[in-house]
This record gives C-alpha cells, structure tokens and sequence, in this order.
C-alpha cells in the first residue's frame, strides 16, 4: 500500500450529511413522485401498455431519488449506490426504448394481423 493514500474501503466519499446534495435529491424526488402519480393515473385512465411502461419508468427514476437519499443520510453505501443507481439507469432506459419500439405505428405485427 502506498504512505499517504486510504483504501477505499475507508475513503469518505464526501456526501452523507450533506445538506445541499440532500435538498436537491428531495426536491428531484418530489418532483419525480408528482410525475409519477400522474403516470399512475395516465395508466388508470388508459389501460394500455405504453402508459404502464410509462408509469414503470417513472418509477425506476423515483427509485434513484430514494436511493440517492438514502445514500446521503449514510444508509445506502456508495458501491451500492451505484450499483442500484446504474440498474436503474439501464431499467429506465430499456423500458422507454421498448415503450418507443413496441407501440410505434407498424412496429411490431399485432396477433390480428
């Protein structure tokens, strides 16, 4: 080990108990949960697959904000976060392309056709 230099696994990553870092992380989640609750009531009224992979999506992203929350209050390790955050990085990505992809006009044949 290099003199001088911390393993990780005691490096502090600089943003438990940060207040700015954990306002801006509430004000995205409530601003997400709002999307999201709309996105539930989008799909309540439609009933269709592109609202409910709408709403999934919206949710992933929720998610983020309750991990990210949980990370600057110390109860969400930051390896963890990033595997967590990148996970859903990925869900919220592949759900909004399959969402495109799925129900774009001609896209893909329907069972009557």
């Amino acid at each position: 080990m290099v003199p001088g230099i911390a393993p990780l696994s005691t490096a502090t990553w600089g943003v438990e108990g940060s207040l700015p870092i954990l306002a801006v992380v509430v004000v995205a989640g409530i601003g997400t949960g709002l999307l999201f609750l709309v996105s539930l009531v989008a799909y309540r009224r439609r009933r269709t697959g592109r609202h409910f992979l709408i709403s999934v999506a919206v949710g992933a992203l929720l998610a983020r904000s309750v991990v990210g929350a949980g990370t600057v209050l110390g109860y969400v390790p930051m390896p963890i976060h990033h595997f967590l955050s990148h996970s859903l990085d990925f869900l919220i990505a592949a759900t909004v392309l399959y969402a495109v992809y799925a129900y774009a006009p001609g896209s893909i044949p329907s069972a009557s056709e």
